[in-house]
C-alpha cells in the first residue's frame, strides 16, 4: 500500500516539476488587436511574460539591461516589439503609434494604436517579437471586431497571417 502511495507521490511531483519548468520559460506572448468602435481606433495590447522579457533584453541589449528596474530598458523593449509587429492593409503597414508600456504582476505590456482605416476588409499581421531570439517562441494574436474574435498563431516559419474582417453580407 505504501509502495503504491509512494509511486503516486513521485508521479505527482514529476508532473509538478514539469509544470514548474514550463512556468519558468513560457516563450509565448498574447496580443489583442481590438477594434474600438467608440474611438474608431485599432488598439493593440501586447502581453509578454516578464520572465521572458527579462531574458530577452539581456540577449538583445546586453547583460546590464534591466526590464524591471530600468525605464530605459522597458522603453527599448517596447520599441523592439513595435519594430517586429505590423498590421498591414493590402501589403501597406498601418502607422501604429506607441501608446505606452507597463509592468503588471508577472506580465510586461506594450500598447499601440492606429485609426481604423475606411473600408478595411482584411488585415495582414506580422509578429516576430522574440522569434528572432528563440525559434520556439509563439506569438498569439487575437483580433477582436464586433464581438467576434479571430486568432492567429505565429510560430515556426510563419511570417504573415491574414484575417478577413467579415462585414455584413447583404
Amino acid at each position: 500500500m505504501i509502495k503504491q502511495h509512494f509511486k503516486l507521490l513521485v508521479a505527482v511531483s514529476l508532473v509538478l516539476a514539469a509544470f514548474a519548468s514550463l512556468a519558468h520559460q513560457q516563450k509565448a506572448s498574447v496580443t489583442k488587436v481590438l477594434f474600438n468602435s467608440r474611438t474608431q481606433h485599432i488598439e493593440v495590447m501586447h502581453r509578454f511574460y516578464l520572465h521572458d522579457a527579462e531574458h530577452a533584453v539581456k540577449e538583445i541589449f546586453g547583460k546590464d539591461a534591466d526590464i524591471i528596474g530600468s525605464e530605459q530598458t522597458q522603453r527599448q523593449f517596447a520599441e523592439y516589439v513595435a519594430e517586429r509587429f505590423a498590421l498591414l492593409r493590402d501589403g501597406q503597414p498601418l502607422p501604429l503609434g506607441a501608446v505606452g508600456f507597463e509592468t503588471e504582476g508577472k506580465f510586461f505590456w506594450v500598447y499601440q494604436e492606429t485609426p481604423v482605416p475606411v473600408t478595411l476588409k482584411a488585415l495582414s499581421v506580422k509578429h516576430n517579437a522574440l522569434r528572432d531570439i528563440w525559434p520556439e517562441q509563439e506569438n498569439l494574436v487575437n483580433v477582436e471586431k464586433d464581438d467576434e474574435v479571430k486568432s492567429l498563431n505565429f510560430n515556426g516559419n510563419t511570417e504573415l497571417l491574414e484575417v478577413h474582417l467579415g462585414g455584413h453580407h447583404h
